[in-house]
């Protein structure tokens, strides 16, 4: 490919104080395309997408009308999808993909007005573009079904190779690495840790956003701090820590040091910290939503049980394919509550879960492998102009 790509991003793409999953995939892709593409230009145009301002919106009209005719143009779905007014214009002579992060109208805590309204911008956007991309096989057909498409690419993310997590002995460090909001589902999971006033454990919770309020429960019986240095030891205390946006090094730490990713999400397309965990062998313990059965898989011939009502099972002595940890409905503490509360107390339980995960994390595939499906769209859009 011998013409430049341009790839329409958020402002701020690059914001540590404001990480987010579609930021990540975005810049972990965008440093990986193959060398068919010689020439990648950003466009990082700042607005509160997906409903920008009046001059947001301008900003980007300009920014579109100066590319050249028959341009391949990647636009992020946060920008893009909300905006069908300023992509129209130029939809016939630029060559637009659309990369769906996640479905506007599939945000929690949106009016049922609000939802329509959204759902229907992304409609006409995504049938204004030349190719349209997900992040999982669920999430494109979610996004086929709703908006009457055909066709949509898929491209997962990648994972980075990192280190096995050492299991502590008591099993009870556990860990949720996503942004505060209500689609998260971190009040949740603070419910369920109410109903475990017998059991030490300590609960980190890295991600920005509003602190959530803890229940009454909670509140007068555990300890709050902000970082794991001024936590007390978890063998025998209720720790909750809440330990901000973490990157890096300090991210790498907070897997090492747990024992069990717990993601309570109501709604995900994929979930790419569920693999971030997987690739330190730590087990999963997630809602059953959305693209995150196929962010957790399956690993072969480490079962030694078969469930039966509750996550620990009943041993029937057989290899089976399992998948590394258990999944769960959403918005259900109980349900969340039980899981916990088998993985505190059932070793056994914990051994199995770490081994399925253990084989798991074998099969992950990188960020080439999601890099070059997406190239393979994009290089798809200029053979066809």
């Amino acid at each position: 490919m011998t013409t430049p790509l341009f790839v329409v991003l958020p402002g701020d793409i690059d914001d540590p104080a404001a990480p987010s999953g579609g930021n990540r995939y975005d810049r972990e892709v965008l440093r990986r395309l193959p060398p068919r593409f010689p020439a990648v230009r950003e466009i990082p145009v700042a607005g509160s997408w997906p409903r920008p301002g009046a001059a947001a919106s301008a900003r980007l009209a300009r920014v579109l009308g100066d590319l050249p005719d028959g341009a391949v143009v990647l636009l992020d779905g946060l920008v893009a999808c909300g905006i069908p007014d300023v992509l129209e214009p130029h939809a016939g002579r630029l060559r637009l993909a659309i990369l769906v992060h996640l479905p506007l109208s599939d945000e929690t805590g949106l009016t049922a007005g609000d939802a329509a309204a959204l759902r229907a911008l992304e409609r006409r956007a995504l049938h204004l573009a030349s190719a349209v991309i997900a992040t999982s096989a669920q999430a494109a057909a979610h996004v086929e079904r709703m908006h009457d498409l055909s066709g949509v690419h898929v491209a997962p993310p990648g994972v980075d190779p990192a280190p096995a997590a050492e299991p502590s002995t008591a099993g009870n460090r556990l860990l949720c690495v996503a942004s505060l909001t209500h689609r998260k589902g971190q009040d949740v999971l603070l419910q369920a840790l109410a109903q475990l006033p017998d059991l030490p454990w300590t609960c980190t919770f890295a991600g920005a956003g509003a602190t959530p309020p803890l229940p009454p429960a909670l509140d007068a019986a555990v300890t709050v701090a902000s970082s794991m240095a001024l936590a007390p030891g978890s063998e025998s205390s209720r720790t909750i820590v809440f330990a901000g946006p973490l990157a890096g090094a300090a991210l790498d730490a907070a897997y090492a040091n747990a024992d069990l990713f717990v993601l309570p999400s109501r709604a995900e397309t994929y979930g790419m910290v569920i693999t971030e965990a997987l690739a330190r062998a730590l087990p999963v313990l997630a809602t059953r939503v959305g693209g995150v059965p196929e962010a957790v898989g399956t690993a072969t011939g480490t079962a030694t049980g078969t469930a039966t009502g509750t996550a620990t099972g009943t041993a029937t002595g057989t290899a089976k394919t399992e998948i590394p940890g258990l999944l769960i409905p959403p918005d259900d503490p109980a349900a969340l509550t039980t899981a916990l509360r088998d993985w505190l107390t059932t070793p056994a339980l914990r051994r199995r879960w770490r081994d399925a995960a253990l084989a798991r994390r074998t099969t992950l595939t990188g960020w080439d492998d999601t890099a070059t499906r997406l190239a393979a769209v994009l290089a798809g859009l200029v053979r066809n102009t």
